[in-house]
């Protein structure tokens, strides 16, 4: 059985971030996808506009995926490769030559794809003029 693994924040779920799971899963038999916690995004200074919860049962629900799991830091990754007997590691082109994965290239094949172009989570929701959730509603336009 051929596992692969992917790494993402998943927000805003749209038709890019299908298709590269799509495209990963091709690449073999079980997807694995680390999905960023937000306690991990709030180090990288980046806040998804849905929790970490919505965004989880929004990926358990897409046929590719097998099994979502935290993704807490960068440091976990070998560990991960290692505790999902993982042999590729996918990733969205704007990764390559990136110190966050080449190193992986010891542990396992990496694969970095094409993004799909015209469609990015920051352009929806500027597209959209989405603020942050208040008091626990997404969704909520800028007055």
């Amino acid at each position: 059985m051929k596992r692969i693994l992917t790494y993402g924040t998943f927000d805003l779920l749209h038709y890019g971030h299908i298709r590269i799971l799509q495209r990963a899963k091709e690449m073999g038999d079980y997807l694995v996808v680390a999905l960023s916690t937000d306690e991990f995004n709030a180090t990288k200074g980046k806040k998804a506009y849905h929790s970490y919860e919505t965004r989880k049962k929004m990926l358990e629900a897409i046929r590719y995926v097998d099994l979502v799991i935290p993704e807490n830091n960068w440091e976990q990754k070998v560990q991960d490769i290692k505790d999902y007997k993982i042999d590729v590691c996918v990733m969205g082109s704007d990764w390559a030559g990136s110190d966050k994965f080449e190193y992986l290239k010891e542990y396992c094949e990496v694969v970095f794809l094409e993004r799909t172009p015209g469609v990015s989570t920051t352009q929806i929701k500027n597209d959209l003029q989405l603020q942050e959730t208040v008091e626990g509603v997404d969704q909520v336009p800028r007055t």
